[in-house]
This record gives C-alpha cells, sequence and structure tokens, in this order.
C-alpha cells in the first residue's frame, strides 16, 4: 500500500460545527475570496505534502501545503491546505474527514475553514488607506518579445498569441509581473512530435527600465512596452505535480516551475554546444532580448478608454506607480518589420559544409566576412554582453571601421566605452568619442598580469574587460608560451537580479546545473577561440569559479595539467580537484635564490597530527623572501611565519634555527602530491589583526554564560570610540592605528589625519574618513563584528621546542576542583604581538584567553587556554604558538582547525572568559565519498563540481543554526544547533572529503529573527529577536554613505611655495589621471561597486558579486595594491625619484583634480538654475569626476601640507619595486645578504 496514492473519503456530518464556521463569520464568504485556506489538525506523524495532495486534489486546486512545528521545532498535528480558486464544494462543514494514507492506515483528520487575515489583498506602500489586489491577472491579445534598434524604435522577434494562450499577470505581493505562454517541445531528437508545455517569465518591479503605454490607432487596443534593465527569469511548468511534492513538509505551487535557461523547440540540440553570446536556433534569446509588449484585449482597452476608475488597465498603472515605476506616453515608438542583420553575420565565418552547392554559398557569404583581431572581437564581446553595444543595431560599415581604426586603438575605444558604463543604439556614436590611452598600456609587476574574467548565468555570459590581476604558478609559467588572453576566469552565477546560483534539494534548478556542466565539458567560444575547462582554485571553486584555456601554440588544457603535477594515485575526485586547484593559489614567487626541500617528521598522537600543516623556514630565507616581496614589519625583522606553496606541498613555514641558510624543512602533512615544479611561493606572512567577534561567536559565548550587558558595553564602548575619532585627531589617529583592516588601509589614513587633512576638511580625507565610519557601522549592524582591544587575530604555528604543555584528558578537573588546580591544568599558549606598528614595541601576553577559529557553531568550539611567557619561543611574533604536547591538538578543538595557514582569534578580555573552562570538543572527523576503481578523469572533476553546486548548503546550515539558535531556549546547546554545528563541519570540508552534507527537512526554520534581513521571506515568517544579537542589532544605526565634494580643496597644497614648479607637469598630470581613471572604472564596473573610495579602501559597502565580503576585500586588497604601484612606477620612469620633480609633480596631480571638480561643481550650479525653468525638467546632470588620484602618493601630499617637502633629502619616495631596507641602518642588495649568510651562520653557532 505505500506506493499507492491517499484516498479520500467524504462522510456526513458527525460533529458540531465549531463557531468559526457559523454564518456571519466569514463561512459565507469564502466564495468570493481569490483563496481559500482550509486548516487541519489531528495529523498522524507519517502525515506529508504528497498523501495530503491526493487526498484533497479532487476538489480544486491547491496551491499550497504547510505541515507545521511547534515552538521547539518539532513535527506538530497541525497544517494548512490553501485554494486557488476555492473549491467548487465546501467540504470542510462535516468538521473532520478520513483519509487512507499511502501505508494503508486511515486517520481522522479535523477540518475547518480558515478565517483570518486575508492575504489577498496588500497594502500600498504610498497610499496606506488603499488595499492592492496581491495578484491582478489581465486579458491579453498577444505577447511580443524583441530588442531596441533606437531610442523609438523596437524590432520584435517573437510573438505569442492564440494556441500559445498568452496570460498577464501583476503578482504585488511577489513586486513582479508574469507573463505567460505554450510552447511545443519536441520529447526527443528522434521524434518530430511535439508536446505543449507552459511557459512563465518574470519580471520584477526593479528590472523596469522603461515602461511605455500605447493605443493602436487601428484596433484601439492598448498595450504596454517594457524595456528591461537585465536578463529575465524564465520557468517551465511541470506535467506532473504529484513528481514536485519533494519536500514532505511543506509544498508550494511555486515549486512546479522549473528554471529555465533557453526556451527552444528542441531542447536535445543543445547538449554538444558550447556556451557563447551566439544563440542560434532559440525561441527567445532570454539573455539578449530585452523589450516586451504586452496588447490587451478589446475588454480591457475599452474600461481605460472611458476612464473607468475600476478597471484593470487603470488598476494596474496605479500599482506600477506606488512602486516607482512610472508609465510614460509610447506614441513615439515605431515598430521595424525587417529583421535586423546581426552583427555575427559579418564578424564569423561561414561554417565548413561538405556539398559542393554549400560550399558556393559558404564562399558567397565569406565575401561578407570581416576579420577581426583577437584583442578588438573579445572587446567588441564585451560591450556586447553588456548592453552598451546591440549585435542588431551594427552594420558592416560599422565592422570594417572598426577594422580600420588599427588594433591598439579599435581595442582601447571599445574598453572606454565598456567603462564609461553608456548604451548606444546608434553604434558610429562612439567614433566620436575622446578616449584616453587605458590602464592596459601601464607597466604591471611581474607577480602580476592581465586576465580575460567572464560570468557565465543560466541565460548568458557576461565578459569584462581585462584587468590586472595577482597570477598564480600555471598563469605566470603558461603567460610566457601562449598568445595573450589564452586563460579564462569564469564564474558561474544567477542572474544579476538574483546573486548567487543556491543548493537546490529538488529538481526545479536542474537546467542551471545543466547548463553549467554543458559550459564545463563544451567550453566557452569567443571569437575564433574555444576555451577548454582547465581546473579551478580552491577558494575559486567556493565562489563557483573556475579557469579555461585556449588552446595554442601546442599548450591544451590537458597539457597544463599534465606538466602541474603527478596525480593518478587520487582516485578521490574531490581531493584530486583539490590538488590540482593548490596550483592555482594566488602567490607571488620568490627567485632570490634556490630553496632546498628537506623532509622532517610530523608530530603524531592518538590518531591526531599536531604538525599538521606546519614546517620551518631558515631565518636567511625569511629575510630574502622579506626582501624580495618589500614586506615591512614593525622592527624591520622577518615575519615569524609564511603561508606558502612549494613544487606539491602546501601550508606554512614558520622561521626555525633548525634549517640550514636556504633549506625549508617539510613534514609529511605538508607534502600532497609530485611535481617537477620547485619553486618557492609566498600567499602571505604572519601580521597582527584586530580581534573581533562576530554574531557566531556571539552566540556560543551567550550560551556559555557571558552576559548580555557585556557585549553591550563593548559595542558601545567602539561606537563612542568611532564617533569621538571623526572629531578629534588624537583620538582618530589612536583609533585608526588600533582598527587596522586586512589591508592597512586605516594607517594610511592615520598618516593623513597627522598632517592636518581631517581639520582642513580636505574633500578626499574627509569622505575616506566617513566611509571608515559607514564600513564599521555596517559590520557592526549586520555582522555584529565588535572590535576587541584585548585581543588579536594572528596566524597558527607549533611549539617546535615543546615547552608548552598540551591538553590532557586525564587531567580536566571535576567541577568542585580549586582556582590552582583549573589553571594548572589548562592547555598552554604563546602570543607575541605588536599591536602599534609605529612603535615596533611587542608585548607578551600572560593569564586566561580564549581561542577560537571562524566560524565557531559548537559550544566547544570555544576553547579556554592559558598564555605564558616562554624565553624559548620569544623569536615567534604576531602569531599563536600551540603546543605539540597532549593528548589531542588544540587546533583541531577550535571548529577542526589545523596550522596550514588558519587564522585564531585570542581574546584576554576578562569579561569574555567563561566560567566553564573545560566544555567538550566536538568530534570533527567527518566522512568521505569512496574511492573510484580508475584514475579520475575531467569529466568526473566536471561532474563534482556541479554536484557540489547542487549540494553546498554551507549558507543554509550556518543561516539554520543561527535562527534556531535564537529561537530556542538553550541556544547553541540545542539538539537541532548541535547537529547543525556537525553538518557544517561536514559541509566545510565537503570539497575536499566529496561527502556533501544532507541537511534534514525538519532543520529549516520555519520563523526567522529580524536581524537577519529575511527580506525576500513572507512578513509572517519573521520575528522580533528579544536575545543579545536582536539587541545589539537594534542598538546600530544604519550608516548612510554620500561622498561629499562640495568642500574646498586644501589651499597648503595649492598654494604652497612648490606649486609654481608644478605647470611643467599639468599636462602629463592630466593624461595620467584619464588613464587612471579608466582603470579605477574599470575595477568599479567588474565588481559594481557604486564610488571609488570604496575601491580605494578596500571598504565596500555594496558590490554585485556572490563573492563574501572578506575574500572581496583581500582580493580588491591586491588588486588596488597593484594599480597604485603601477600608476606609481609611471611617475618614476618619466621623472625619477628625487624629491623636486615628484613634489612638483604630485601638486600637479592634486591641481588637475581640484580644477576638473571645480568645473563639474560650477557645471552642476548652471543646471539647478536651468531646471527651474519648466522647460528645461530634461536638463542633464554632470557627473562629478573622480578625485582620488593624486592619492597614489599620500606621504608626499602631506609633507606638502606640512612644509616638510622642502627639508627632505634626496632619495624622496621609494618606489614599491625598489630594494627595501632589512634594517633601519642600510639598503641591502640580494648579493650583499648572500655574502653575509656564513658570518651569520657561525654567529648563530655561537649564540646556540
Amino acid at each position: 500500500m505505500a506506493g499507492e496514492r491517499a484516498s479520500f473519503q467524504y462522510y456526513s456530518p458527525r460533529i458540531t460545527r465549531s463557531s468559526p464556521t457559523q454564518p456571519g463569520q466569514g463561512w459565507d464568504t469564502w466564495k468570493s475570496c481569490e483563496t481559500t485556506a482550509i486548516d487541519l489538525s489531528s495529523l498522524p506523524k507519517e502525515a506529508n505534502t504528497h498523501d495530503l495532495y491526493d487526498a484533497f486534489n479532487s476538489y480544486g486546486n491547491i496551491v499550497s501545503i504547510d505541515l507545521w512545528s511547534d515552538a521547539t521545532g518539532q513535527q506538530s498535528s497541525k497544517g494548512r491546505l490553501r485554494f486557488r480558486p476555492p473549491p467548487d464544494i465546501d467540504f470542510w462543514t462535516s468538521g473532520y474527514c478520513e483519509v487512507q494514507f499511502r501505508s494503508g492506515r486511515v486517520y481522522k483528520i479535523q477540518l475547518r475553514i480558515f478565517c483570518g487575515r486575508s492575504s489577498d489583498s496588500i497594502q500600498s506602500p504610498v497610499r496606506p488607506e488603499i488595499n492592492l489586489p496581491a495578484e491582478l491577472e489581465l486579458k491579453v491579445t498577444q505577447v511580443d518579445i524583441g530588442v531596441l534598434l533606437g531610442p523609438s524604435k523596437v524590432h520584435f522577434l517573437q510573438s505569442f498569441h492564440g494556441m500559445a494562450y498568452p496570460r498577464f499577470v501583476v503578482n504585488v505581493r511577489r513586486k513582479c509581473l508574469y507573463i505567460y505562454f505554450k510552447v511545443g517541445i519536441r520529447g526527443s531528437e528522434k521524434t518530430a512530435d511535439m508536446t505543449q508545455h507552459d511557459y512563465r517569465i518574470k519580471l520584477t518591479f526593479l528590472q523596469l527600465a522603461q515602461v511605455y503605454d500605447r493605443s493602436d490607432p487601428v484596433s484601439n487596443k492598448q498595450s504596454l512596452l517594457i524595456v528591461l534593465n537585465s536578463a529575465s527569469i524564465c520557468h517551465r511548468k511541470a506535467n506532473d505535480t504529484l513528481s514536485t511534492l519533494i519536500e514532505e513538509r511543506s509544498w508550494n505551487e511555486e515549486d512546479s516551475w522549473y528554471r529555465q535557461t533557453a526556451v527552444t523547440h528542441n531542447p536535445h540540440s543543445l547538449r554538444t554546444l558550447p556556451t557563447t553570446l551566439k544563440k542560434p536556433g532559440h525561441i527567445i534569446d532570454l539573455g539578449r532580448w530585452n523589450v516586451f509588449k504586452i496588447t490587451f484585449s478589446a475588454d480591457e482597452s475599452h474600461g481605460f478608454h472611458v476612464n473607468n476608475p475600476d478597471c484593470n488597465l487603470q488598476l494596474m498603472h496605479n500599482i506600477l506607480s506606488d512602486y516607482n515605476v512610472p508609465i510614460n506616453d509610447g506614441s513615439s515608438f515605431v515598430e521595424s518589420p525587417d529583421r535586423p542583420i546581426p552583427v555575427w553575420h559579418w564578424i564569423d565565418r561561414s561554417e565548413t559544409k561538405s556539398n559542393k552547392d554549400s560550399a558556393l554559398l559558404r564562399d558567397l557569404g565569406d565575401q561578407n566576412y570581416v576579420h577581426l583581431p583577437f584583442a578588438i572581437r573579445y572587446q567588441l564581446e564585451v560591450c556586447l554582453s553588456q548592453g552598451f553595444l546591440s549585435e542588431f543595431t551594427m552594420t558592416r560599415e560599422f565592422v570594417e571601421r572598426l577594422q580600420d581604426l588599427g588594433d591598439d586603438q579599435a581595442r582601447r575605444l571599445l574598453e572606454f566605452v565598456a567603462t564609461d558604463k553608456k548604451q548606444y543604439l546608434d553604434p558610429m556614436k562612439i567614433f566620436d568619442l575622446k578616449y584616453v590611452k587605458g590602464v592596459t598600456d601601464s607597466k604591471i609587476p611581474s607577480y602580476c598580469c592581465f586576465m580575460h574574467t567572464a560570468r557565465v548565468t543560466p541565460t548568458t555570459i557576461y565578459l569584462n574587460t581585462p584587468t590586472v590581476d595577482i597570477s598564480n604558478r600555471v598563469v605566470r609559467e603558461f603567460s610566457h608560451t601562449a598568445t595573450p588572453g589564452r586563460f579564462l576566469r569564469v564564474r558561474f552565477t544567477d542572474e544579476k537580479t538574483e546573486g548567487r546560483i543556491n543548493s537546490s534539494q529538488g529538481s526545479a534548478n536542474d537546467e542551471i546545473f545543466t547548463r553549467v556542466k554543458r559550459t564545463l565539458s563544451n567550453g566557452i567560444v569567443i571569437g575564433d577561440r574555444h576555451y577548454e575547462f582547465l581546473a579551478f582554485g580552491n577558494s575559486q571553486f567556493r565562489e563557483h569559479g573556475a579557469y579555461f584555456f585556449a588552446s595554442d601554440a601546442g599548450v591544451s588544457a590537458a597539457s597544463i595539467r599534465a606538466w602541474m603535477g603527478q596525480f593518478n594515485h587520487i582516485r578521490n575526485v574531490a581531493k584530486y580537484a583539490a590538488r590540482l586547484g593548490q596550483c592555482f593559489s594566488t602567490t607571488r614567487a620568490f627567485t632570490g635564490s634556490s630553496v632546498q626541500t628537506v623532509p622532517c617528521d610530523d608530530v603524531v598522537r592518538n590518531g591526531f597530527t599536531f604538525s599538521d600543516g606546519i614546517g620551518k623556514i631558515s631565518k636567511f630565507l625569511a629575510q630574502m623572501v622579506t626582501s624580495q616581496h618589500k614586506i615591512t614589519t614593525p622592527t624591520d625583522d622577518p615575519p615569524s611565519a609564511f603561508q606558502f606553496r612549494l613544487g606539491g606541498a602546501k601550508g606554512m613555514l614558520a622561521i626555525s634555527s633548525d634549517p640550514q641558510p636556504q633549506e625549508v624543512h617539510i613534514r609529511p602533512s605538508q607534502q600532497k602530491f609530485e611535481t617537477n615544479q620547485n619553486s618557492l611561493e609566498i600567499i602571505r606572512w604572519s601580521q597582527y589583526s584586530l580581534a573581533t567577534l562576530n554574531r557566531q561567536l556571539i552566540l556560543v559565548l551567550s550560551a556559555l554564560n557571558i552576559s548580555d550587558g557585556v557585549f553591550h558595553d563593548k559595542l558601545e564602548f567602539m561606537l563612542n570610540n568611532i564617533q569621538q575619532a571623526m572629531c578629534n585627531d588624537s583620538k582618530a589617529t589612536e583609533i585608526l592605528q588600533k582598527y587596522t583592516d586586512t589591508n592597512q588601509i586605516t594607517l594610511i589614513l592615520s598618516g593623513m589625519v597627522n598632517h592636518g587633512f581631517r581639520r582642513t576638511e580636505e574633500p578626499f580625507v574627509n569622505t575616506m574618513l566617513e566611509l571608515w565610519k559607514s564600513w564599521h557601522l555596517k559590520h557592526l549592524k549586520e555582522k555584529a563584528k565588535i572590535a576587541i582591544d584585548q585581543g588579536a587575530n594572528v596566524l597558527g604555528v607549533m611549539d617546535e621546542t615543546g615547552v608548552l604543555k598540551g591538553f590532557f584528558k586525564d587531567r580536566v578537573p571535576s567541577p568542585l576542583a580549586s582556582y590552582e588546580e583549573k589553571l594548572a591544568a589548562l592547555p598552554e599558549i604563546f602570543v607575541q604581538i605588536c599591536r602599534l606598528p609605529e612603535s615596533g614595541d611587542f608585548e607578551i601576553i600572560e593569564g586566561l584567553c580564549i581561542l577560537a577559529r571562524n566560524p565557531s557553531l559548537h559550544p566547544g568550539d570555544i576553547r579556554v587556554v592559558r598564555a605564558v611567557n616562554r624565553p624559548e619561543l620569544r623569536e615567534l611574533r604576531d602569531v599563536v604558538v600551540l603546543p605539540q604536547t597532549g593528548d589531542q591538538d588544540i587546533a583541531s578543538m577550535c571548529s577542526g582547525g589545523d596550522l596550514d595557514g588558519d587564522d585564531y582569534l585570542v581574546i584576554w578580555d576578562p569579561d569574555l572568559i567563561p566560567q566553564d573552562w573545560f566544555t567538550r570538543c566536538m568530534d570533527y572527523k567527518g566522512s568521505r565519498a569512496p574511492d573510484l576503481d580508475h584514475d579520475v578523469t575531467v569529466d568526473e572533476v566536471t561532474s563534482f563540481f556541479v554536484t557540489y553546486m547542487k549540494n553546498d548548503c554551507l549558507p543554509r546550515i550556518a543561516h539554520a543554526h543561527m535562527s534556531w539558535a535564537d529561537q530556542l531556549p538553550r541556544g547553541v546547546w540545542e539538539d537541532k544547533c548541535i547537529r547543525l554545528a556537525q553538518l557544517h563541519s561536514d559541509a566545510v570540508d565537503y570539497n575536499k572529503s566529496g561527502a556533501h552534507a544532507r541537511m534534514e527537512r525538519s532543520l529549516n526554520p520555519r520563523a526567522w529573527p529580524h536581524f537577519m534581513e529575511k527580506r525576500h521571506k513572507n512578513p509572517s515568517c519573521i520575528y522580533t529577536s528579544r536575545k543579545i544579537l536582536g539587541q545589539l542589532y537594534d542598538a546600530v544605526i544604519s550608516p548612510c554613505f554620500a561622498p561629499n565634494l562640495e568642500k574646498p580643496f586644501d589651499s597648503r597644497i595649492l598654494e604652497s611655495p612648490l606649486a609654481a614648479g608644478s605647470d611643467l607637469y599639468m599636462g602629463f598630470a592630466r593624461n595620467l589621471k584619464a588613464e587612471y581613471d579608466t582603470s579605477m572604472r574599470q575595477i568599479m564596473a567588474q565588481y559594481e561597486i557604486e564610488t571609488e573610495f570604496e575601491v580605494w579602501s578596500t571598504f565596500v559597502l555594496g558590490h554585485g558579486c556572490v563573492i563574501r565580503d572578506y575574500k572581496l576585500q583581500e582580493e580588491l586588497g591586491g588588486i588596488v595594491g597593484t594599480l597604485r604601484r603601477g600608476f606609481q612606477r609611471q611617475c618614476y620612469d618619466k621623472f625619477g625619484r628625487s624629491d623636486g620633480p615628484i613634489f612638483s609633480l604630485v601638486i600637479a596631480m592634486y591641481r588637475v583634480t581640484q580644477e576638473q571638480v571645480a568645473a563639474a561643481l560650477e557645471a552642476r550650479r548652471i543646471e539647478e538654475q536651468q531646471r527651474k525653468n519648466p522647460s528645461n525638467v530634461t536638463v542633464p546632470r554632470t557627473e562629478l569626476p573622480l578625485i582620488s588620484f593624486p592619492w597614489l602618493f599620500p606621504e608626499e601630499l602631506g609633507q606638502i601640507a606640512t612644509s616638510q617637502a622642502r627639508t627632505r633629502g634626496p632619495g624622496g619616495a621609494v618606489d614599491a619595486d625598489s630594494e627595501m631596507p632589512i634594517s633601519k641602518d642600510r639598503v641591502y642588495t640580494h648579493e650583499e645578504i648572500i655574502e653575509l649568510v656564513a658570518d651569520m651562520d657561525e654567529d648563530e653557532k655561537e649564540g646556540g
């Protein structure tokens, strides 16, 4: 019986009707409602959506089924069905029914009509007294879809009418428009028979860039012309609704609509096609066709023409107006009947044909062919994909003129079009533009490259102008042997309005994942280049990204993978992919001297590897790396540890006296595969970073009995500090040096404040300080990122001397033990930090601390430890040294960490030390997918990529954990939270283990706290949290950042005695600023960042990338740093490094910027006056110029402003690529260091 459908048996009334079902209380009004809800009770535990759909579907169209949980999250015996339209009969009047479930058992279920607040109407956002219908359907006769050919000219490429049964619905609840139609689809490639399928296109209100109202003078029918600013979302309805009942506890009619990536009669034809911007054979090109015309029926139009206030068309106008979607007069629009010839006709060669007649046609077609070199072709497709140019408006004349410009000039022009971000419906107008040299002609450091990037969405592909990127081992090697542009970094995302592609438990998004797999298997074609899947870096993988490569000069994706190393011994697909990804870590190669690798043993005990990921490096090599990579430290000594790659080895290297001068010691836990590559590559190095709490840490600490008042005090202290810093120089300097960021931009801001720029209200500096404040407020509001003065965030290393005491289970004292006994049982750590880099003073921390990693979800993830002073470890600075003794390593007790580059949070603030010092940690040994019985293939790697995307539920698990921890009384101690913490650990390891975390449906919260800002959820699912995270959220005011360029530029620079000498440099400064501005705008466009201030500082308030905020800040820091150094180098190459020319140039840069801002502000003032005239309401608004250009040289500007520039000796500013000092006394070259190494070695022997 289990496989049979449920049956429904209706019985005569046997119970008395309850009051809610009596007349006068909504009982006899249900037929007039749009929907009817029936409450169910006495449901058995085996009840599910499938059984209930089977039982009640015969009574009407069910649109939702919900089985509820109680306050503790456990399954309850209640639920609700909803019908649209209402059922034909009132089957609930009996008060109950008996339902036979698939198990064969029969249960009596209580029924009652729900008479609560109707959800059929929505309050108007601007007219509170008006209720709008939740849904409004208008009768339509035709839907046309096409493209713009001009400002008022459109051509429609597809029409739906008659048997396509077009429908049009305004969904106010979802703030979107729905367009419905039918399309025939072939069942297989072998048959011509077609089955009709229901399709639906969704247009959100935010996408409606332009909306026009039109009236046909012949038919007198009204139509709506809609122009979108991004791709639409398309769904196809499942023909079998029962197959969509995946969730046992909840189902909605929306679940029966499956996302589509293409609308075509023959979907099977897509299987072998590569991904490209050109899409032949599609009924609708969802990603490119952005104009919709909705023609309404005569009945709907008539009511509008006679000004009937109750007609649906007028109501639709009112709805769109209330949601700030203006409808303009579209009478000037012209429909072009002639199908435009797309640009592909001119720039693509005809396909090769086999027969003679077709070959003749091909030759004739090739007479129209205009060859564009790849650099031009690529940049043209950038403009096409981003919508700045249209393939339907380009003539052969346009292509020929582009060709005649020459490679460099044409490329630069198209780069300017992409950077300017303006749409040109008449492409010939771009030849009138004045454009600049372009950043791609600038010199870039050796560890960087120009990277071509693409974003593949379900319906299209967006290409980006090549930008400077920090390279990796593979790109560095093969950029020299292949022609430029052979690497393509690709990211898979949803459409621009949707963001990240989320995991999916059912089949609703399978078409999206199929498109990803198809792209990985069939590649991407741009012009004459076919990019094939190469591999993906490990962090890139988490962001759903991968590298592709276009074969050239005997180099292919397969040959590159063979060069990378020996991976045949790895039979686990996830681990195989991770080892490939190891070669794609963003690194800087060390080339100062040869490096000798010496193996050393791991420290293993009780199945735990205490030395997991940590090796040793000689002080000599550390100094060489420091010199070559221009690393600065408070004492000019080399950093104590480096995160690295070396051949097939990875992890950390800590300075030790054990290795010989040119040696590194590598442990087995670090050696991942064999390769012929043996260059030392540096990812990052140890440095002090500010300790901050976050929501997850606060939840755990709160569960460990840290009072709410402690967090409020820390928050208030930080808010006060920020506010005081905005109005006091000394306080600003103190806080900016204390609250340092990852890229240490706050230290640069501190220098600006010291030079008096805050007091003079210099526009750039004051705007940067406002941004810094807003950035902190944003993180406090959204993430509870509270700075802790008595703490540090540092890399972890191991105590190689063995002097630190570890964790021993048998020494854990009883709860009644004395303070001294408990203290003696704590594991020990060593921490020595410098919190103020300018002072160069280090402090050794002693006493009770908490040690944690992010994320921490389990109560045992936060460890109480004892910081001690050990003379043997004093050479290790700005790291946390963990013991190698004990029963279990401390790293693995902190959220399953290790020492291959993990950051650890150390806090010694007494307010944040829990009373329970020995909370049991979680066992982080997860599962692993079985090994294969054959060598891993590329197809299996790409399939794993897609499987990971579909099952990557890490964000859902983390959000569910936070929601339950807030809702349930015991917080993170609750069983649900403990289970979610384990699942979270499994999900984190999924990319290496291949075993994905399976999140049970019972773990999905039905309610969400307000501080999680689940704006896409129904308001009824949101509650106001009264716990600590809700309190902290409410205590912070949302930031409102707006750049203010109205203040005058600093007269100390403009009127400096050195200003007279700047006249000679004004021309160069203007040209360089134009180039710099172009580079800055390209970065802003690539990451969809609103202002240059966010890019310059990496304090990003909002962006359009799916990449996580912390990763974006790290990635952007590298890109902006490279940009800054590249433009500095241009200045030094032109004028040298002596003070006189550089100071004069910097003043010229400042003057040029000031002049541009003054001119723009004056133009705006004139425009404001013109707008006061009613006939000039369309006066354009002048865009303000970028102003960060002169701040390429903040120190020089400060010295000019404080009159120190005249007193500086020769040498001036030091270029980023010049030699850096190893000591404060003099600069050493590599050769001199090599000569000194013998003496250093002798000194170490004597001292040892």
